[in-house]
């Protein structure tokens, strides 16, 4: 990680804290260069998706005019929870690089049950909907 990236993320993580946010930050970089930055927002815009690698996805993705970010690596303060994780891989971004492990007393909030419905009949027809739309994507060779 180049020293220059962690003085960065150092200023955006004392903001953070500066204006009560978990002080977390992050980078985009592509060839070398800061395309995207950004810390926790979570409580000043009341988002739960105001976490730093979200925001500065969100900025990558605007500036590339991408949802993906091929050839872009992530550069984070604290290793990323399971969400961030999530949407870090469809993403693809190349690398995420860390400063900090999570502490280990440090639990995520999980008491969400996730429920698949028992209605057959529209799961048929929901399935040749999206069955339909891939193939459409298929046969124009465009790559998701």
């Amino acid at each position: 990680m180049k020293e220059e990236y962690i003085n960065v993320l150092m200023q955006l993580a004392q903001k953070a804290f500066k204006k009560d946010e978990i002080p977390i930050s992050a980078l985009i970089v592509k060839n070398d260069k800061i395309i995207a930055k950004a810390y926790n927002k979570r409580v000043k815009n009341h988002d739960v998706l105001g976490h730093a690698e979200i925001i500065a996805i969100k900025k990558a993705n605007k500036k590339l005019k991408d949802w993906r970010l091929f050839d872009c690596d992530l550069y984070v303060t604290l290793k990323p929870c399971s969400m961030c994780e999530s949407i870090i891989k469809q993403t693809r971004l190349k690398n995420v690089y860390y400063l900090l492990d999570k502490p280990l007393t440090k639990k995520e909030y999980n008491k969400t049950k996730i429920i698949k419905t028992n209605i057959c009949t529209y799961e048929q027809i929901y399935a040749k909907i999206l069955n339909n739309f891939f193939q459409k994507k298929r046969d124009k060779k465009i790559v998701l």
